[in-house]
């Protein structure tokens, strides 16, 4: 499958991270197989955790006096998870100069194959108006960003 996001050859590798998760019983239904409205509460727990981890997560949004509304959501769906089975959530940030987040998603199995693959992007607004740049904050991580100065990848 082909990424969801087309990147020049001069921007800089996708920022990215890995949470482990569990399927909890509330997340299955009667098939046994996690109910497929559940795929974005995963993608979020991989935003989260990428945001906390570059300081672009709720809090420092909210810090900042700008929210990031979900514009987009596409979830390709492989193969099921199923109760009780550990996954991971690969998340990451792809490279953009416009004033959004394009956050791509791969969740796999214990054994490591594809379940779950999607993408989701955000706009940023500030005072209830779309923001056509970024914000500063935003801008300030992708100028160290593009310098190579942030890690982009996390231990695995």
């Amino acid at each position: 499958m082909k990424g969801y996001f087309t990147n020049s050859p001069d921007a800089p590798a996708p920022l990215t991270c890995t949470v482990e998760r569990k399927v909890r019983f509330e997340e299955v239904d009667p098939m046994n197989i996690v109910w497929h409205g559940r795929y974005p509460g995963y993608f979020e727990d991989g935003r989260v955790t990428l945001g906390d981890m570059y300081g672009i997560g709720y809090l420092d949004l909210f810090r900042y006096g700008v929210a990031a509304p979900i514009k987009k959501m596409q979830i390709d769906y492989i193969k099921p998870l199923h109760f009780g089975e550990t996954f991971s959530i690969e998340t990451l940030l792809h490279w953009t100069e416009a004033a959004r987040m394009n956050f791509e998603f791969i969740i796999r199995n214990s054994t490591g194959e594809k379940t779950t693959t999607g993408c989701t992007v955000q706009l940023f607004i500030k005072d209830d108006e779309l923001m056509m740049f970024q914000p500063d904050f935003f801008a300030e991580l992708c100028e160290k960003w593009k310098a190579g100065a942030l890690p982009s990848a996390d231990p695995q």
